[in-house]
C-alpha cells in the first residue's frame, strides 16, 4: 500500500485530472464549443469531481473527506449526465461517449470504496497525521 500524503499522490485525484483534461478537449470541438451552457456545465462538473476531492483531502479530518468525496461522486454523476445530452445533441460521437462515460464510471467506483475504507477507518484524527493508507482498486 502506498502512504498519501497530499492530494496529488491519490490516484482517483489524478484519473479526475485525466477525465477534466477529456472534458476540455471535447468541449473544444466546434459543435460543442458553441453551446457555451452545456460546454460551461459539463467543464464545471468535471473540474468539481477533481476539486472536491483536493479540498477533501486538504480538509484534514476523515469526516470532512468523506464529506467531499460524497460531493465528488455525485459530480461524476452530473458529469456523465451532461455526457448524454452531448451525445444526443450529436456533440460527441459514441466511441468518446463510451470513454467519457467509462473513465466517470471508473473514478465515481474508486470514491465509492474509498469512502467505504474511510468510513471503516478507526478514528476521525487529522488526515495527515493519521497517514491514511487505501488500497488502488
Amino acid at each position: 500500500m502506498a502512504t498519501v500524503e497530499r492530494f496529488e499522490d491519490l490516484e482517483i485525484w489524478k484519473l479526475a485530472r485525466e477525465l477534466v483534461n477529456m472534458i476540455y478537449e471535447v468541449t473544444s470541438d466546434n459543435k460543442f464549443a458553441k453551446d457555451y451552457g452545456l460546454k460551461d456545465q459539463i467543464r464545471r462538473s468535471s473540474v468539481s469531481i477533481m476539486n472536491n476531492i483536493a479540498e477533501g483531502f486538504e480538509s484534514r479530518t476523515v469526516k470532512r473527506f468523506i464529506n467531499y468525496l460524497g460531493q465528488a461522486k455525485a459530480s461524476c454523476g452530473e458529469t456523465r449526465s451532461v455526457c448524454y445530452v452531448a451525445l444526443d445533441c450529436n456533440y460527441i460521437d459514441q466511441e468518446k461517449f463510451k470513454k467519457l462515460y467509462t473513465l466517470s464510471t471508473k473514478i465515481s467506483g474508486k470514491i465509492k470504496r474509498f469512502i467505504d475504507y474511510l468510513e471503516n477507518y478507526d478514528s476521525n484524527d487529522r488526515i495527515k497525521e493519521a497517514m491514511v493508507e487505501y488500497k488502488s482498486c
